[in-house]
């Protein structure tokens, strides 16, 4: 269990004596402990019930036992609502009648560059995308095959993003809403390669990760469907070739880092080694990085939805809540539950997430 006897006990009010009964199996709980331990781990009352279903805290195990280190308890709660939340959107789709536009890769070969870029032309092919043609909804992109996709800020920096096969929500992926907005799109694409390619069904990215072949393949991957080769060979810049100023002014306008995109014209052949040296990979001013979900807010509406973003609730899943509540398929006390937030704050939500709409 990645949370100890004593810490469900500080957390619950239920005595740590208890909690071992009841995890052991020794004993079953009342309908009050089933209540209070559903809330604490953020997980359906009915695995408490029936052990039939796996719970999310169930499957942070194998992550925290391989980079236990990593995370701090208030990143592991975090990771823990996150699988809540994919639980909720699942239930939602389903309940929506929602038709899944599924999307598989069977990497052939040890060629593990051309595997990321083999997967990035099949994906981008299978969703409709003209060659050369710049996703226009890379979150947009990985929920119509199905992947479960949040932000959320967490506290080592140093974590990018996590992908885990959830065995009732299927390929979940959490984006750390720490870095900034351009390296958030990279490195959501970075974990869908991960979740195409690889049986594992956890992967941990660092921000410094890299050495290894699947991260070079996932690296590649991202690379290729951001901004796909054709899309770079048709840019026209002066008989010089690449300067700096082009490099800043298309990475802002593909909104990617400055040194994925150096890299990316390097592999094509668009600049040389020796150019490659000059460009400098500095980074893009933040505050020119602009959240398309906040874009148009200010002050306290501003404030307001950037701290819901922080704790994984975009307005895609908020609206998802919305409209089950709205069709009468969950109750008030639901919806804000599927939130992790209070009935009382929901009004406040709604207000916001409406506002938002009829902008």
């Amino acid at each position: 269990m990645a949370v100890d006897d004593a810490e469900i006990a500080a957390g619950t009010g239920i005595s740590a004596s208890r909690i071992s009964i009841l995890l052991t199996g020794s004993g079953d709980p009342t309908g009050d402990e089933i209540l209070i331990l559903a809330d604490f781990f953020d997980c359906d009352y009915k695995f408490f019930i029936s052990m039939e279903k796996l719970a999310a805290f169930e499957q942070t195990d194998s992550l925290y036992r391989k980079h236990g280190a990593a995370f701090s308890k208030p990143d592991r709660r975090s990771v823990q609502q996150f699988l809540y939340l994919c639980e909720c959107e699942a239930w939602l789709w389903k309940t929506a009648g929602r038709k899944m536009d599924t999307f598989s890769f069977a990497p052939k070969g040890s060629f593990f560059k051309t595997h990321g870029e083999q997967a990035a032309q099949e994906l981008r092919k299978h969703l409709g995308y003209a060659d050369g043609e710049i996703p226009s909804d890379l979150f947009r992109d990985l929920r119509r095959i199905g992947v479960h996709v949040f932000r959320r800020k967490l506290v080592n920096s140093t974590i990018s993003g996590v992908m885990i096969w959830h065995p009732s929500a299927g390929r979940c992926i959490l984006v750390n809403y720490h870095e900034d907005l351009y390296r958030q799109r990279f490195t959501a694409a970075h974990e869908l390669a991960h979740a195409l390619m690889e049986d594992s069904e956890i992967n941990v990215s660092f921000s410094n990760d890299g050495s290894n072949l699947a991260e070079v393949r996932a690296n590649v991957f991202a690379s290729h469907y951001l901004v796909p080769p054709e899309f770079l060979k048709g840019i026209s810049v002066g008989k010089g070739g690449w300067v700096q100023s082009d490099l800043n002014l298309w990475a802002a306008k593909l909104t990617v880092s400055t040194q994925m995109l150096r890299i990316a014209l390097k592999e094509h052949g668009l600049i040389t080694s020796e150019r490659f040296d000059e460009l400098k990979a500095g980074p893009i001013p933040r505050n020119q990085k602009i959240d398309p979900e906040i874009a148009n807010e200010s002050g306290r509406t501003r404030e307001r939805k950037s701290a819901l973003l922080e704790r994984g609730l975009s307005f895609h899943y908020v609206n998802e809540c919305m409209e089950a509540l709205r069709n009468g398929f969950i109750s008030r006390a639901r919806a804000a539950e599927m939130m992790l937030i209070s009935e009382d704050d929901l009004s406040e939500i709604t207000a916001l997430f409406v506002a938002g709409v009829e902008k």
